[in-house]
């Protein structure tokens, strides 16, 4: 019996929308918050429709690499835009915050399967020679959708009622299922070894601690005793899972990976790289509207140049790494970045809205060359059987970065931002929350503009300056790989 030959464009068209559908999401629901938040009366609740979804989506991550390793990508990315689709479905019923929250939870859970999946779908169906320009084209569903997603969210929220800001993922998800089923066929799966649940409990238990912790960081008036006790937690839970990988038949992410020296250093420098993408494309637009005085639908274009650029990006990628070293072609994007987020860190408070495009093009290609590349290269370094693990750890390295960082970037800006306030009795933070919305900034004294701005600007300043530490020492990881890395796969 011959096995049906996979037909690739309809099955990347089905890997696509899947991408959009998960980068959509963040922005949409973004867009939509403040009418959530008012119908369903939780404000202090508000950051964790956000932040329960990412941290579920990142723990999810590396169980579905492994998964798919066992039972076969097709399966695999059914189930989980499946659990995507029931927690869309569940998260526009909600009736109080904490039951979205919850069903935002199962939501994250499906999210973390499309990434990882996605990628090793591409490894499978592609060549090596062609794959980094198709996960180029891949990744820019995420700058369509920066631009798509407030559009559209705007109009969700105007015409119809939030609940549709999820139940919109329903046909799109089932799109997604149909095509995959149809058109994606695989040689028969069969599991060889067995999941390690022990392994799967302990590595779940370190990364939920670790990003929680990292989230009560991010808020204004924390406890110490409870970061503390998250990051204890976090030790303790780690230790466990090494030792329990130590002694696995077959563990969910192999230790042996780690014994490859440039395997680490793509996935620390891509890591360090995702953290500063989160915030060059969440505090651009800030920028943009609380010191240029932009609304919100031209702001955001801002960073429109860097997912065109992306493309791009990965077309040079494409033709490095077969003729680069991966530590030649990773160097090559993060000087590229280098100088981007030094520009950016360096920028004084008249700087024209044209510069942020001319910034935005270099960062795009840095972006593209380094996620691209670190993401190819982390698949070549496994043998086959290992790829969906190998795809999964990249992903969660990106998660981790952009998760991680956005909570330290929010000490940042809140800390500068106290300070600045505190030196003047007429200021206080609410004007600065108003300050940010070009819709609520014309309400404030004409004469506290300046000033207001002069601050957020030096939060801002801070942040970059941040980013560009960020990227040096990415640059200095990946010097500590071989002269010569060689891939054995």
């Amino acid at each position: 019996m011959t096995t049906k030959k996979t037909n690739v464009t309809l099955v990347t068209i089905a890997i696509f929308v899947a991408t959009f559908l998960t980068a959509v999401e963040g922005t949409i629901v973004s867009t939509a918050m403040p009418t959530i938040v008012g119908d369903l009366h939780g404000v202090n609740l508000m950051n964790w429709i956000v932040s329960i979804y990412l941290l579920t989506n990142a723990v999810a991550t590396p169980i579905y690499g492994k998964l798919a390793d066992l039972f076969g990508r097709k399966r695999i990315f059914i189930i989980g835009i499946m659990i995507f689709i029931i927690g869309s479905v569940l998260s526009g019923t909600a009736n109080s915050m904490p039951t979205l929250i919850g069903w935002r939870a199962l939501q994250g859970i499906g999210a973390g399967c499309i990434m990882p999946v996605s990628n090793t779908i591409i490894a499978d169906i592609y060549p090596f020679e062609k794959r980094a320009r198709v996960m180029g084209f891949n990744g820019a569903a995420w700058g369509i959708a920066a631009i798509i997603a407030p559009l559209l969210g705007g109009f969700i929220v105007d015409k119809l009622t939030w609940h549709w800001v999820f139940f919109i993922n329903v046909p799109i998800g089932l799109l997604t299922v149909l095509l995959i089923a149809l058109y994606l066929h695989e040689k028969p799966h069969t599991a060889v070894g067995k999941i390690d649940y022990l392994g799967s409990l302990w590595l779940t238990l370190t990364l939920l601690s670790l990003m929680y912790g990292f989230q009560i960081l991010g808020e204004a008036n924390f406890a110490w005793t409870s970061v503390i006790v998250c990051f204890v937690i976090t030790l303790v839970a780690l230790y466990l899972f090494i030792n329990r990988e130590k002694r696995a038949s077959d563990p969910i992410i192999s230790l042996k990976l780690f014994k490859n020296r440039t395997f680490v250093t793509q996935n620390l420098a891509t890591m360090l790289v995702s953290g500063f993408l989160i915030g060059f494309e969440v505090y651009l637009p800030t920028w943009t509207q609380g010191i240029l005085g932009l609304p919100a639908s031209l702001a955001g274009f801002a960073v429109t140049p860097s997912s065109v650029m992306w493309i791009f990006g990965s077309f040079l990628a494409g033709k490095f790494i077969l003729k680069l070293t991966p530590k030649q072609t990773l160097m090559i994007s993060l000087v590229f970045l280098l100088i981007g987020s030094a520009w950016l860190a360096l920028l004084p408070q008249t700087t024209p809205f044209w510069l942020f495009f001319v910034i935005a093009t270099m960062l795009g290609t840095g972006f593209g060359i380094t996620i691209t590349s670190t993401t190819v290269t982390s698949q070549r370094l496994v043998a086959a059987k290992d790829m969906g693990v190998a795809t999964s750890f990249n992903t969660l390295a990106r998660t981790l970065g952009q998760t991680l960082m956005m909570s330290i970037f929010g000490i940042i800006m809140n800390g500068t931002m106290n300070k600045g306030v505190a030196h003047s009795s007429d200021l206080n933070i609410g004007m600065m929350n108003k300050l940010i919305n070009p819709q609520t900034a014309s309400s404030l004294p004409a004469k506290l503009i300046p000033e207001l701005r002069t601050i957020l600007y030096q939060a801002l300043h801070n942040i970059y300056l941040a980013g560009v530490i960020l990227i040096i020492l990415a640059i200095l990881i990946n010097s500590l790989d071989y002269r010569h890395s060689k891939t054995t796969n």
